[in-house]
Order: C-alpha cells, then sequence, then structure tokens
C-alpha cells in the first residue's frame, strides 16, 4: 500500500540566523517578519542576553528567540549549520570567526561592519564553496557606498571628470530631542562611541596629497558642514579614506575624504577628554569605592590652583562652553564613579551611558552629506546629495533603520536566488545597490541632490 506524503512546511522554510539582538537590529528583525509569511522565512534570534532577541520578535509564528554566546566555537557552529543565511551584528572583532565557519559549512553571511584586511583572504575560498560574504552592508559602511556609486557611475557614463569626493555621515538626535548642550545621545555600541577614531591615524587624499592625522589631533582638523534648515554639524577624518580611491575607482582624483559628523561644539568638548587622557583604552587600573568623578578626572592632571574645573581649564586652555559640556557630563561631580577596575575609556563609557540616554520619548536621526566636485564639458559643477533619516521611538530609531534595512533587503534578494553572487563582496556595483537604493526610497530613505556651478 502507498503512503501519503505528509506535507510538513517548515521543510521548506528559509532558515534565517541572525546573531546578536542589540540596538540596531530591531528594524531589520522587523523587516524579516513582516515578509516572512510571503516569502516562508522561519528566523532565529540569538543573543547572549536572550531578553533583548525575545523583546526584538515579540510574539511570532516566524521567530525564535535563543541564548547565544557567538564565542562558543561549538554553539556558534551549531546553529549556523541549520541555517541557509547567517547575519552577523556581532562587534566587528567577531565577524572573521562566522565568516570562516559560513564557509565550511556553505552558507551565506552578511555584516555590517567595515571589512577588515584579513577577509579578503577568504575571497577565494567563499567562491570554491559559492557563497557570498556581503560586508559594509549598513549605513556607514553601507548606505554611504551605495548611494555614492550610483552618482559616481552616473557621473562618469556622463563624460564627468571628477576632481573631489567628501562623504560625512552621523547618527545624531533629532532636534525635538536635543535637549543637552552636547547635541548627542547613544544609538549604537556605546563602546563604538567611545572608541571612535582610537588608535588610529585618519588617512586621506586632499588636493592630491596624501594626509595624515594622528588620533591625538583627530578633533582639531575638521570640517563643517551647513545644511541649511536641516541643521549646521562639524566632521573629522575616518580612519582609513585611501582605501576607496580603488573600490571607489577613484584612483586619479585629487580628493578624497570620508568622516563622521557631530554637533556644533562636540568634537572640541571631546577633544578635551582625549588630550586629558579619558579615553585611553591600553592599560586597567583598580579603583578605590571612594572614587568619585572629580577624583577620577583629577589624577590626570597635574597639581595646580583651584579646583579641578579651573585647573583643568588652565591645563588644557578649554573654552567656557566646553567647560559647561564637561560639566553637564558629570566628569567633576563628587558621585562615585561606580566601578572597580577598568580602562579610562571603560570608566568613561560607564558615565556616558548613563547621560547620552535616549528618554522614552526621544527620536535620532541620521545624516548623510556627500559633496562631488567635477568637470564636465569645461565646466565646473558641485553636486551636493544629503540624506535626513528620522527614527520612530528609541528603539526603532534612525541608526536601527539605516543599519538594519539595507541588510534586511539584502537578505531577500540572497534568499529568493535574485544576485548572482559570490565571495567577498561590498555593495558597489549596480546588482546591488539599484534595488536596494529602490526598495530604501520607497520605505522613506531617500536622498535630495542639488548642482551648482563652481
Amino acid at each position: 500500500m502507498q503512503k501519503t506524503a505528509i506535507f510538513d512546511p517548515f521543510t521548506f522554510m528559509k532558515n534565517i540566523l541572525i546573531i546578536g539582538a542589540g540596538r540596531s537590529s530591531a528594524n531589520l528583525i522587523k523587516y524579516l517578519l513582516e515578509h516572512a509569511g510571503q516569502y516562508n522565512w522561519r528566523i532565529r534570534v540569538g543573543d547572549m542576553d536572550v531578553s533583548f532577541a525575545e523583546g526584538k520578535i515579540g510574539v511570532s509564528a516566524y521567530a525564535t528567540a535563543f541564548k547565544l554566546d557567538a564565542s562558543n566555537d561549538e554553539q556558534r557552529r551549531s546553529e549556523i549549520e541549520k541555517a541557509d543565511l547567517v547575519i552577523s551584528m556581532l562587534p566587528a572583532s567577531m565577524h572573521m570567526k562566522v565568516a570562516k565557519d559560513c564557509i565550511e559549512l556553505g552558507k551565506n553571511v552578511i555584516t555590517p561592519s567595515y571589512i577588515p584586511d584579513e577577509m579578503w583572504e577568504l575571497d577565494d575560498a567563499a567562491k570554491k564553496k559559492g557563497i557570498v560574504i556581503l560586508n559594509e552592508m549598513g549605513v556607514d559602511p553601507g548606505i554611504d557606498h551605495m548611494s555614492a556609486m550610483k552618482i559616481i557611475h552616473r557621473l562618469k557614463a556622463q563624460g564627468a571628470q571628477l576632481d573631489s569626493f567628501e562623504s560625512f555621515t552621523g547618527g545624531l538626535i533629532a532636534p525635538e530631542s536635543d535637549n543637552n548642550p552636547w547635541h548627542y545621545k547613544i544609538t549604537w555600541n556605546p563602546r563604538n562611541v567611545v572608541l571612535a577614531g582610537y588608535g588610529g591615524t585618519a588617512r586621506f587624499k586632499e588636493n592630491g596629497t596624501v594626509k595624515f592625522i594622528p588620533y591625538h589631533r583627530l578633533f582639531e582638523r575638521l570640517t563643517h558642514v551647513d545644511l541649511g534648515t536641516d541643521g549646521s554639524f562639524t566632521g573629522y577624518g575616518n580612519r582609513d579614506s585611501l582605501k576607496y580611491l580603488k573600490l571607489y575607482d577613484l584612483e586619479a582624483i585629487p580628493t578624497l575624504i570620508r568622516g563622521t559628523l557631530r554637533g556644533a561644539g562636540y568634537c572640541e568638548a571631546w577633544n578635551v577628554l582625549v588630550q586629558l587622557g579619558l579615553v585611553d583604552d591600553s592599560f586597567a587600573l583598580d579603583y578605590s569605592p571612594e572614587m568619585t568623578w572629580e577624583s577620577f578626572t583629577s589624577s590626570f592632571l597635574p597639581p595646580g590652583e583651584g579646583d579641578v574645573k579651573l585647573r583643568l581649564k588652565n591645563y588644557l586652555h578649554v573654552s567656557e562652553q566646553n567647560l559647561e559640556m564637561l560639566e553637564w557630563l558629570g566628569i567633576f561631580e563628587n558621585k562615585p564613579i561606580g566601578v572597580s577596575s577598568g580602562s579610562p575609556a571603560q570608566v568613561l563609557q560607564r558615565l556616558i551611558e548613563q547621560r547620552w540616554v535616549l528618554g522614552d520619548h526621544d527620536k535620532d536621526m541620521i545624516v548623510m552629506w556627500h559633496r562631488f566636485r567635477y568637470t564636465i564639458d569645461h565646466k565646473h559643477v558641485e553636486l551636493q546629495s544629503k540624506l535626513i533619516s528620522y527614527g520612530d521611538d528609541p528603539v526603532h530609531t534612525a541608526m536601527s533603520k539605516t543599519v538594519g534595512l539595507p541588510i534586511a533587503i539584502a537578505a531577500k534578494h540572497i534568499l529568493e536566488g535574485r544576485w548572482n553572487l559570490s565571495g567577498v563582496q561590498l555593495p558597489t556595483n549596480p546588482d546591488i545597490y539599484e534595488p536596494v537604493l529602490q526598495e530604501l526610497e520607497s520605505l522613506g530613505i531617500r536622498f535630495s541632490e542639488s548642482e551648482l556651478p563652481v
């Protein structure tokens, strides 16, 4: 007697593994859940703190939250083996382990982080396995690449000669929620906020000459970006703009600079913390229970007359505006630092997590600005392209949207077989950026452009 096959819908589902359910994952998970029924996806979200994963998926028949220690090789590999696609939302330092597992197990993987040089060494192995390792698929890096390449390819097709390209992005606070003198609140990994640029040298090309800015000068060499009614901002250089000369196919361009935007006064005040040594992450100390923020700050100052605030002002020639910002931050307060050990950067991180927290009704914003200068038909032209994206609430932030949605859209295209990609990839070719930018625009993430003669 012939047996009747039993239909099991889970057999035909495509399994997506998301490793890490931090601040930037909310809109990624939301998008995947909204489309899971249509595309027959099953989503597993693993995090060291399972409550993060549970909070992101809510109640869904298509998703499961579970505790995942990504540093546990056996558990990580076991979960990757079950997946059709892996999305790593881990700290950048952990992506290599995930990528190597995915090659061995034949799984596609997407990350939002800057690609480390050693990742390129996996290109041949990934191609042999027929999988794609798609990196830099967030906002910066990610949307910045895609939007820039769309313009670069268009201008080249028109016969333009590109003379200069500047690109700056910032995760900032929306004007209606901007109620502190730093004009900043945390919407992503706070450790990355504290260590932005730390230990490295910003490298870029300006007027045909390679330039270097060591970290201790990074927040003194600034670019001012005035976007009119959308606000005025200050930018500092990212670590390595030079590698994008080749990746953008702009080796001959005289000027290429990539950087990060902050609100007015932020960089100058942050530079005081840099010069003082409060962002140093190279050593750890033990602290007494009596250590206060005032005594902690004092420990970095030479002897002198007056209180800690006055001594700092005189030592580093701090302006009144920056002094007020530092006072608001709390580094002069007679309150315990609340930690028994750690690097100065880790101590400072604890403070900014308390002071720069998003309120219950706060909204953030992403600002991205490109400026191209080019020559065409013997005319010099400046093109500016800008993106202003606002968050909905403290969970579904603009940061979460612009990091998570490009990844989610890419995941859909990979799972549906719409892209014939393999190896280590960045989103710099039209096959990737055209459909992603088009869908992002339909979701309200869109650029506006303006041109004027120079």
